[in-house]
């Protein structure tokens, strides 16, 4: 048994693993990228349409013709023939010359996890205009204002003290808005985590959201 053999025979290997492991969502497929007219040697799930015997996709072409292309290429955006999303991860097999051989392709259908992510979503909504007031089912602490600080700071890739100025102010108004300042010693633990003098808070605290 040649190298490349023994390569696509413990791929093969791989895939089927894969494809049962991962089914009903994700179409596993091995190509024989030395055999480019007939590349696909094994389909598990198959979600795609496509049969032992079909020809190599463009990315094994890629590969193909340039053995420094990419070994791993992860979660890509792609589509089944019938239009719906998949998203994509393709592994390239070298043999011991540098060669492609092979490539071990992972396609998975996001459309029924969009269609529950919508559902959750809906699920989970809230509708402020029917709140008088704002609602907490447990008593604040001072460590829920840092994690609340910490979390607004996240999602602008920031640590609490880098926010600018603009964003320090809104994140004490909102913390205002959910009741927080009401803690005890809620002021200096904010003004100590921000970064700023406990008068800037109350100044923040008091000022016109911009």
């Amino acid at each position: 048994m040649t190298e490349n053999e023994l390569l696509l025979r413990e791929s093969r290997k791989i895939v089927e693993a894969l494809g049962k492991m991962l089914a009903p969502c994700c179409e596993v497929v091995l190509h024989d990228l030395t055999h480019p007219d007939h590349a696909i040697i094994a389909i598990e799930t198959n979600l795609s349409g496509r049969q032992v015997g079909d020809p190599v996709t463009e990315l094994g072409l890629a590969r193909i013709e340039d053995p420094g292309y990419a070994e791993v290429v992860q979660n890509y955006p792609n589509r089944f023939p019938d239009g719906r999303p998949a998203k994509s991860t393709s592994i390239g097999i070298k043999n011991g010359e540098g060669q492609f051989v092979a490539a071990i392709c992972l396609n998975l259908d996001v459309a029924p996890f969009a269609s529950m992510q919508k559902s959750l979503g809906a699920l989970i909504s809230i509708d402020q205009e029917r709140m008088p007031l704002r609602e907490s089912l447990r008593a604040r602490s001072v460590e829920e204002i840092r994690a609340a600080i910490d979390q607004f700071a996240e999602q602008r890739n920031q640590t609490p003290r880098g926010l600018a100025s603009q964003e320090k102010k809104k994140v004490v108004q909102e913390l205002k808005e959910h009741g927080f300042l009401q803690i005890k010693n809620a002021v200096p633990n904010i003004a100590a985590y921000l970064g700023i003098s406990r008068a800037t808070v109350y100044n923040y605290a008091d000022a016109d959201e911009a």
